[in-house]
């Protein structure tokens, strides 16, 4: 199958897809022939790149929904169906901000909330969208991930701790469901270059990837586009045999984790 076509006849949510990885994955995900449906808590955001996957030509459609809500993330997956008859993929890609802090400063609202939207959040939207997938034949699930899932990072127990509960989670979902043709696998971003994650701990985009560039092997942060190119060859059939497995788009960072004195 050509590019343009690797998702035709998929109807596919992507939670967080108002962001700029959720939103990069939408407009891929739309490009590749998919029906998107944009749910995002921020309808504002989820209307924008809405527009942007119809002014392509694309199909899509937004959704303002609190994924850690049962009823409101129900509704959605009905909504999902609703508008265009099945779902065949989820992206998990919605994820909340936590402080920084040691167990001695970390309020326990900010600990809860990380596990309701991390964690909670992916359980809820696969428990709805799981019995769709299966009626649709089966499918596909990816689930974001970090590379922080994967090693200790000083003071951030929440981020890390949650993360690494997805990469179990993803491995579980995959043994339960494999019978039923749906296919699930998380990706493993390194630090990207987004507003958000930038003005988290530094005052611009441009010197969060000064100060991060140099940790990693390709002395440079990740883009938005490169996590998306992920997503896509882990929700299409070039993946067709691989369930239950991280793929790691970290620049090489967990396998350097040192300080580049050279440029890349």
């Amino acid at each position: 199958m050509a590019r343009g076509e690797l998702l035709n006849g998929r109807v596919a949510i992507v939670t967080g897809g108002g962001g700029e990885i959720g939103g990069a994955i939408s407009r891929l995900f739309a490009s590749e022939g998919a029906n998107v449906f944009v749910l995002d808590i921020s309808r504002e955001r989820a209307d924008a790149v809405v527009a942007d996957i119809r002014s392509a030509g694309g199909q899509a459609a937004a959704c303002q929904a609190d994924i850690t809500q049962p009823d409101s993330a129900r509704a959605a997956v009905a909504k999902a169906v609703e508008t265009f008859g099945k779902v065949t993929t989820l992206a998990n890609v919605a994820a909340t901000v936590t402080p920084a802090g040691t167990v001695e400063t970390l309020a326990l609202e900010d600990w809860n909330r990380a596990w309701q939207v991390n964690v909670t959040g992916s359980f809820l939207m696969c428990k709805f969208a799981v019995p769709e997938m299966r009626k649709a034949g089966g499918g596909a699930i990816v689930n974001i991930a970090s590379s922080h899932a994967h090693i200790g990072v000083p003071r951030r127990a929440a981020y890390c701790a949650t993360k690494g509960a997805v990469l179990q989670f993803t491995k579980v979902l995959a043994i339960d469901h494999a019978e039923d043709g749906i296919r699930v696998n998380s990706i493993s971003p390194g630090a990207i270059d987004t507003l958000r994650g930038a003005l988290q701990r530094f005052p611009s985009r441009e010197a969060a990837n000064a100060a991060k560039g140099p940790s990693y092997l390709l002395n440079r942060t990740g883009q938005a586009q490169e996590i998306a190119d992920g997503a896509l060859y882990l929700a299409s059939d070039m993946s067709s045999f691989m369930t239950g497995a991280d793929l790691l788009i970290d620049g090489g960072y967990l396998a350097f984790k040192g300080s580049l004195t050279h440029p890349a």
